[in-house]
């Protein structure tokens, strides 16, 4: 990577062993002041994913260092299989839980809504005894690494995204008035319509856009295009295009939704595990569906 010429040099940026990413240490993100902010931004862009070690950030400074980043489609959703009252869900039958399942797949947050999300801050509170990682997966790198006949097999593709889909239909999972689970993103009509490439509105690169959120391609059979979206996600998601963190308490991170799928990994699920995510909304000039402009 091309040295960046920050304004402060206040922190140590160790590169992750990938083609993405990096771990920031030696800053306390609840202190950061503008001149930071500006520099991790541009780090963030040119890295994709931060990784910020040992933050014990509060629920008010997550959501205020989120906001360095954008404005937030939500500020704060606990991303867990703990209850409020301390008690762990169930593993099976709970909706919560079947939307952590869902999770394990690779997918861009909000590619389902109107307005597919610019990023994510991700803290991590509790974590089980082992496993548990979370993944990311650059799909800039990945479309780079395609060939040419596939380059132009879906360069003019679109494809739908539905959460409703991609939960229902795998999981059975149809949240009802009695659950715990808000629907967030099942109710959106019309699906909207996504290239499955497209252009990063602040670097200029072509990234793909896909996951276990698109499942029809105008034009191919429904199981052409899923099977299309597969093999392209399992091209994809290889290394060194793909990164798995393994979470202590007090980590934070902040990743560009917008050319990085991510996916949780399983873990015990009678143990407990407390995140807290805080969504970075899109520009509605580069990430409305087409189908919404």
């Amino acid at each position: 990577m091309q040295e960046l010429d920050f304004m402060e040099q206040n922190f140590k940026v160790t590169n992750l062993d990938r083609t993405f990413g990096a771990t920031v240490t030696g800053i306390k993100l609840a202190d950061i002041d503008d001149n930071t902010t500006k520099d991790l931004y541009r780090l963030w862009l040119e890295r994709s994913l931060l990784i910020f070690p040992a933050q014990h950030l509060t629920n008010e400074q997550q959501v205020r260092f989120a906001e360095r980043f954008g404005k937030l489609e939500f500020d704060l959703s606990p991303i867990s299989n703990v209850r409020t009252d301390g008690t762990v869900r169930d593993a099976k039958d709970d909706d919560i839980v079947k939307s952590l399942r869902g999770n394990m797949e690779w997918h861009h947050d909000s590619t389902y809504m109107p307005v597919q999300a610019k990023g994510a801050v991700f803290t991590a509170h509790q974590v089980p005894s082992k496993d548990g990682r979370t993944g990311w997966a650059d799909m800039t790198a990945a479309y780079e690494a395609l060939d040419q006949s596939m380059k132009d097999k879906i360069e003019e593709l679109s494809a739908y995204h539905s959460y409703e889909w991609s939960q229902q239909e795998r999981y059975g999972h149809k949240p009802q008035s009695e659950s715990e689970f808000n629907g967030y993103g099942f109710d959106v009509d019309p699906k909207p319509l996504r290239p499955l490439v497209k252009i990063h509105p602040e670097t200029g690169k072509k990234t793909l856009t896909i996951g276990r959120h698109a499942y029809k391609i105008p034009g191919l059979p429904d199981q052409e295009a899923r099977d299309l979206v597969k093999h392209l996600e399992d091209f994809a998601c290889q290394e060194p295009r793909t990164y798995h963190h393994a979470w202590t308490a007090g980590d934070a991170v902040i990743w560009d939704n917008r050319n990085l799928m991510h996916q949780a990994q399983p873990w015990d699920l009678t143990e407990p595990r407390i995140m807290y995510h805080a969504r970075l909304e899109g520009d509605a000039k580069s990430e409305s569906a087409l189908n919404y402009k």
